[in-house]
């Protein structure tokens, strides 16, 4: 069952690849959803409400820089140049 809290903010669709962006009202944070039907794979981030534009145009850059440089909520501890 979809969580009815959570609200679709923009959609992209691209050579196999689906991005979302993801806002949860209950809690007010944000999260990128990223599907490549190519591969098989995807997987789902929370986001930093000031890169959130940043993450949902550069899923992978976003998931790589995250993976080596969170705080100790899981975003970001610096802005993205």
């Amino acid at each position: 069952m979809p969580n009815s809290t959570l609200t679709e903010l923009a959609y992209r669709h691209q050579s196999g690849l689906e991005v979302r962006l993801l806002w949860e009202a209950t809690t007010n944070k944000v999260s990128i959803d990223v599907v490549d039907h190519r591969g098989g794979s995807g997987f789902r981030l929370p986001v930093a409400g000031h890169l959130a534009l940043y993450a949902f145009h550069h899923p992978y850059a976003y998931a790589f820089r995250r993976a080596t440089s969170v705080d100790a909520d899981g975003l970001f501890e610096t802005a993205i140049p």
